[in-house]
């Protein structure tokens, strides 16, 4: 399961100030911090068969490496965004469902496909600093990213930070993020950058 807080961040000064402030310096660990480049493609039917059954199918290249995962029963109240999540390693971009076999999501996708193709339907890229913190009552990973959100009906810019719980209590989540809302008067964010393409797909269609 996947468990975050996501802030919209007005700029790319504030950003900057979010990742220079030592707001969090007596938890963060040492050699944590790290800039990556995300680059993902999010993959369905043309009829949207895993739209609307709420199932998001995304391959994700990290660096070198690329990751497929499958998210679903989300929901997103006061900026906190709670799914389920499966993540598998690959080897490109191919879509291919059959790795998630094992899994009862996997064959739930598989069904819900059937013999039809999968496209991609938008892609974003993402510039991401992040760094982890330990409180001692949980671990978190801080993460600020830059980018855009891309379909074929237009595109957003990505400005947000987000706060995922690795491990411990989600009241310790929501504290982290109380604290990093009030210093730097961030707006909650509950959309995720999937329903957020989606948006913009439904609204051209």
């Amino acid at each position: 399961m996947e468990i975050e807080l996501k802030y919209s961040i007005p700029d790319s000064t504030v950003a900057d100030a979010i990742w220079d402030n030592e707001l969090f310096k007596e938890f963060e660990e040492i050699d944590s911090r790290e800039e990556r480049c995300l680059i993902a493609k999010y993959f369905d039917t043309d009829e949207c068969d895993l739209a609307k059954n709420e199932i998001a199918y995304r391959v994700r290249k990290e660096d070198e490496s690329f990751v497929a995962a499958i998210k679903w029963k989300g929901y997103s109240e006061d900026g906190l965004h709670v799914r389920e999540e499966l993540n598998v390693p690959v080897t490109s971009y191919t879509p291919d469902p059959a790795v998630f076999r094992e899994s009862p999501i996997g064959t739930q996708v598989m069904e819900l496909i059937g013999d039809r193709s999968l496209n991609c339907i938008m892609e974003t890229a993402v510039s991401r600093r992040s760094f982890r913190i330990d409180t001692g009552k949980a671990l978190f990973e801080i993460s600020i990213d830059s980018g855009r959100i891309e379909t074929e009906y237009g595109r957003e810019p990505i400005e947000e930070v987000e706060i995922e719980l690795f491990s411990g209590e989600q009241d310790e989540l929501l504290e982290i993020g109380r604290r990093l809302q009030k210093k730097f008067s961030l707006e909650e964010e509950n959309g995720s950058k999937y329903s957020r393409g989606m948006e913009i797909i439904k609204k051209n269609r």
